[in-house]
């Protein structure tokens, strides 16, 4: 592979001699194209981790192929309409091994630049912002929450996405209105109450309560209608907790089924300069048990 700055592979020389050509790389997934697919677009999650807008090293085994099974699952049980064109075992034919289980072929769309989050519990950055302004994105609160706390219902709490290497910027919803109008902001609000309430129902019924999570939307370009993009509620898009856990209090009600693990130890051994310390193995492996513990207690 070629690394492109900040530290991000680029391309893969495996599907580049079937004809894929790289165009993009995020901070966990690549993007291919081939003339041979016309309106698709390859998408293909790696085992990348990162913490505080850093990719780290090293990654954390199996967490492409984890991320991509969960979205699929997802997929088809939500009654969203999404941008799902062929996955695993059908790619399994036309793609080498390794990659067509970490791999998602979709329709291109038009996105939206905003990450759809949804809320249900006042945790992490909308912790930090009530703190200090008592509102989570222009929302006002009730006084006296605590981090953790369950909210009266899930609220809308959307972000400007920022380039790759930058930080996401929570707006409110009338920043939305300015960025893609009343009407389509309306209809990705709506749609990501829903799709949350959808989910947060399905984790009730396994002991997992769904904390907080963000959805990605774009347009069919022929129609215009909003689709569902990207990942959906995976480790690295959500914060699920152990409902028996919470429920008896104390801090470790804020345990996590995702990379949670990572950002305490880079807290407490990085003071956010420079280049990232190496994760240490017991922390990759910790990682990584709790993405495989989240998909056995969803998917079971």
């Amino acid at each position: 592979m070629i690394s492109q700055p900040g530290g991000v592979p680029r391309g893969d020389t495996r599907l580049e001699a079937l004809g894929w050509v790289h165009v993009y790389s995020g901070k966990v997934r690549d993007l291919y194209t081939s003339a041979a697919a016309p309106d698709r677009v390859l998408v293909v999650a790696s085992d990348r981790v990162s913490a505080f807008d850093h990719i780290l090293e090293p990654g954390i085994p199996g967490k492409g192929a984890q991320l991509t099974q969960l979205s699929l699952w997802w997929f088809g049980r939500l009654g969203m309409r999404n941008h799902l064109a062929a996955a695993h075992p059908s790619l399994a034919a036309h793609l080498p091994p390794g990659i067509a289980e970490r791999a998602m072929l979709v329709h291109e769309l038009q996105m939206h630049p905003i990450e759809a989050v949804v809320r249900g519990y006042l945790v992490g950055s909308g912790w930090l912002e009530y703190q200090q302004t008592q509102r989570v994105c222009g929302i006002a609160l009730p006084a006296g929450l605590r981090n953790g706390d369950k909210l009266a219902e899930p609220i809308y709490t959307p972000a400007f996405k920022a380039p790759l290497g930058e930080h996401d910027e929570n707006i409110s919803f009338e920043r939305t209105v300015e960025l893609v109008g009343a009407t389509k902001a309306a209809e990705i609000r709506e749609a990501s109450l829903a799709t949350f309430a959808t989910a947060a129902g399905v984790a009730e019924e396994r002991g997992l309560i769904l904390a907080d999570t963000k959805f990605e939307f774009g347009d069919d370009p022929q129609t215009g209608e909003l689709t569902l993009a990207d990942e959906v509620l995976t480790s690295d898009s959500s914060r699920y907790w152990d409902a028996e856990t919470y429920a008896a209090g104390g801090i470790h009600k804020l345990d996590s089924f995702d990379k949670q693990i990572v950002r305490d130890w880079l807290s407490a051994n990085w003071d956010k300069t420079g280049t990232p310390p190496e994760l240490p193995s017991d922390v990759v492996e910790l990682t990584a048990e709790r993405y495989r513990e989240l998909i056995e207690r969803l998917t079971a």
